[in-house]
């Protein structure tokens, strides 16, 4: 077992048993197993409360005692998924890897997600520890198995980390790093084709500490992460191995918690990866990983587990798991730090905005009205070329195009769209020939019609937009409907909603950066009133306003800082506070700001996921992204969907017919 570097703190979740006995523990195993049925309660009891050096005394003990083979006994007493896990607990670390390395390249096919998982993870000495392993337990060549199940850039990088020579000098050349941030660049971003040995040399070499810099120079040079240039430039295993090792340069506990959340989401549970996982990191970084789960995606592993399993198996995953963070009491210092460190990096990420739609080259205004009118000339329409036309230009070129064909034709071209397409494509195609503020105003319009409110929409409209595109807005609402949108949000919504959105629609947030003292009184405010501060400093009513202040109208670096410092303050992350603290319309309204504050795209991803998951899909909210960010963010948005959907949205959208192929077209490609 690794042993934690000196001085640094232990974040395993099993110790050392305090009064461990061997002898007495073998016993009791054997009395567990001994005659009909066993008693698996206290297996899984002893099992999961020792350490694994204590497991191999243990059955060091059982053999001097009885002759006979604990983990044979184990196998032959339990099954299923209990018995994986306890078996995998009694080996020793580096056999329990070998074990799960042989099993992934025997028989037919091959399991690359658990080589790369175990690869992409591992420290030089633990690799070492595998490879020694391997060859004592089946008395084969790791490598040469590796080569003989694997091919292409895939083996070769899993060669290049079973060698366990990544470099661990914590001293970092500035020049080296401006040199392999050119290298990768020029490799990928920059070549016809790309040069995969730079990126196996490079990744598969360096320094953690000298990556973390490269990856940061990386994003400051090019405008992208490196992650980004990795799904562009490279497919199949060898991308997501790469992308593994990324994440775990990055942060290996965060790439366990994103592995566990993955492996229990959805229908069914990859049982495999949760107790490989589970095992392998009891002894490591479990609380690190529990810490890391519960920020980032607002439950605790252990209420996950408790929901997605049963029996003994879920008795004895919750005990490697070692607490529910989500319980009273259960709190770490560290969660601070590293939620602090993730708003750290929203705070520094500064990545430039892309869409996926752009200024058609050799745009002739004239050459598209004429082309559009044919379309809709006579029987019959012509959509695929209308779909062309429009999904490939700006918005400015289409004004243009509308301008041309009123002084050709004498017509509105708006009216023979309408005229000439119906449905979701005609909702979609005319929303892109309106200017973009026009076009929200409509939006906020149809939200607030008829009998009831789409409140969704108005959030998610008026949590997300910047000042002027605010104020662009009130100026079309106000010219197309003949009142203020203030008076429309005040006779429509009410309470404490109508205040936000009030105060959302005046388009008066800050535009500074930050000021730290502020901060900390606007974090204690946060604290206070969502009930988990200490000592309130005012009435309630007075916090409530000054909270709406805080979120509506602070700028977004000093809102960073003010989430920042709530954590610190308390040991939560703001979002999954209000989300545990408020209700309804509020609730949404609050959450959603500080999602935009955090990672606007990713904001935007997760509704677009919402709006076509389960039974049928929310035409409305599809359409209405597609259009507002297909200029603006379509493309962060693209990349945000991939990296935690595992599915490019051109895959995910799930239409047909002419609506599909404008959807698709207003994508701009698949990841």
């Amino acid at each position: 077992m690794a042993k934690p570097a000196q001085g640094a703190k232990y974040r395993g979740s099993i110790h050392d048993f305090p009064g461990f006995d061997p002898n007495q523990d073998a016993e009791a195993l054997y009395t567990a197993m001994k005659g009909f049925g066993s008693d698996k309660e206290a297996i899984l009891d002893i099992i999961t409360s020792r350490s694994n050096r204590q497991r191999q005394e243990i059955c060091q003990s059982y053999k001097s005692l009885y002759g006979k083979d604990l983990i044979a006994d184990l196998k032959y007493e339990l099954t299923g998924k209990f018995e994986r896990l306890i078996v995998g607990l009694m080996r020793p670390p580096a056999y329990c890897d070998a074990k799960e390395i042989k099993d992934a390249i025997s028989g037919i096919g091959t399991d690359e997600k658990c080589l790369i998982e175990i690869l992409a993870s591992r420290t030089n000495e633990q690799m070492h520890q595998l490879v020694a392993a391997y060859k004592d337990a089946y008395e084969r060549d790791l490598e040469a198995d590796i080569i003989g199940d694997t091919s292409g850039h895939f083996q070769k990088m899993l060669v290049v980390l079973l060698q366990g020579t990544r470099e661990e000098d914590d001293v970092v050349s500035e020049d080296l790093v401006q040199q392999d941030v050119q290298d990768l660049y020029e490799a990928g971003e920059l070549k016809w084709g790309t040069d995969e040995a730079q990126f196996i040399y490079i990744l598969g070499n360096r320094s953690k500490q000298h990556l973390r810099l490269v990856f940061d120079e990386y994003l400051k040079t090019t405008g992208k992460p490196i992650e980004a240039s990795i799904r562009g430039e490279l497919s199949g295993d060898f991308e997501k191995l790469m992308l593994a090792v990324v994440k775990c340069i990055r942060s290996t506990p965060e790439y366990f918690a994103e592995r566990l959340f993955k492996a229990m989401k959805g229908l069914g549970t990859r049982d495999n990866t949760l107790i490989r996982i589970m095992v392998s990191r009891s002894e490591l970084d479990m609380l690190d990983i529990r810490e890391i789960f519960r920020t980032k995606y607002e439950k605790s592993l252990y209420s996950m587990i408790k929901n997605d399993t049963s029996g003994e198996y879920k008795k004895s995953l919750l005990k490697l798991c070692g607490g529910d963070d989500d319980a009273a009491g259960q709190f770490f210092p560290e969660a601070a730090q590293v939620a602090y460190q993730m708003w750290e990096l929203s705070a520094v990420a500064r990545v430039e905005l892309k869409g996926t739609v752009r200024p058609a080259n050799d745009f002739n205004p004239d050459a598209d009205a004429k082309a559009l009118r044919k379309a809709m000339k006579g029987l019959g329409t012509d959509e695929d070329t209308i779909i062309d036309i429009i999904t490939h230009r700006s918005n400015a070129q289409r004004q243009q195009i509308r301008q041309t064909f009123k002084s050709h034709f004498g017509r509105d071209l708006m009216s023979d769209l309408k005229s000439e397409i119906s449905g979701d494509l005609a909702r979609l195609i005319l929303g892109l020939m309106m200017p973009p503020a026009h076009y929200d105003a409509k939006q906020l319009k149809k939200a607030m019609e008829g009998a009831g409110t789409d409140e969704k929409a108005l959030i998610e409209i008026l949590a997300t937009r910047t000042n002027a595109e605010i104020r662009a807005i009130n100026e079309a609402y106000k010219e197309d409907y003949h009142k203020s949108l203030e008076d429309a949000l005040s006779s429509d919504t009410s309470g404490h909603f109508r205040r936000i959105l009030i105060s959302l629609a005046t388009g008066n947030r800050e535009e500074g950066g930050e000021n730290l003292d502020q901060a900390r009184e606007d974090a204690q405010v946060a604290a206070e009133i969502l009930e988990i501060a200490d000592t309130p400093s005012g009435d309630k009513t007075s916090l409530e306003t000054r909270f709406m202040t805080i979120l509506c109208t602070r700028s977004y670096p000093h809102l960073r800082r003010v989430f920042q410092e709530f954590i610190k303050m308390t040991n939560y992350d703001v979002e999954h506070t209000i989300k545990k603290e408020m209700s309804g319309d509020v609730r949404d309204a609050f959450v959603a700001i500080v999602q935009s504050v955090k990672n606007k795209p990713l904001f935007f991803a997760d509704k677009l996921y919402k709006s076509m998951k389960g039974a049928g899909t929310d035409e409305k909210t599809l359409t209405r992204i597609m259009v507002s960010r297909s200029e603006i963010d379509l493309l962060n948005i693209r990349r945000e969907f991939i990296e935690k959907y595992d599915k490019s949205l051109h895959q995910a959208i799930e239409t047909s017919g002419d609506f599909l192929k404008a959807l698709l077209a207003l994508c701009g490609g698949e990841d």
